[in-house]
């Protein structure tokens, strides 16, 4: 069931810069009626807390993760510059 809701321009133009700041930061797109749904059903201490929780749930590596990943790593005694990384990337 939906039902209509009247806001001043004001609350309109502040929910557009926020469904704007929140597609910017986190690549989402978010209707009027989401946004309003989640400031109304949750509490956020920050803005930056209310854009963060439309942000992909993200688990990061533990340490033993980290370490298994790098140890295929060697040091193959080259050293690489910016250059040399320029012009594997860009040619020329």
């Amino acid at each position: 069931m939906s039902t209509s809701v009247t806001v001043t321009e004001t609350t309109k133009s502040r929910l557009e810069e926020l469904r704007a700041e929140i597609r910017l930061e986190t690549g989402q797109t978010v209707t009027e009626q989401d946004l309003l749904e989640r400031i109304v059903t949750a509490t956020y201490e920050s803005k930056e807390e209310l854009i963060d929780s439309y942000r992909d749930d993200f688990d990061p590596l533990s340490e033993d993760e980290i370490d298994q990943w790098l140890s295929g790593t060697v040091d193959s005694g080259i050293e690489t510059t910016e250059e040399d990384i320029d012009t594997v990337l860009y040619g020329d």
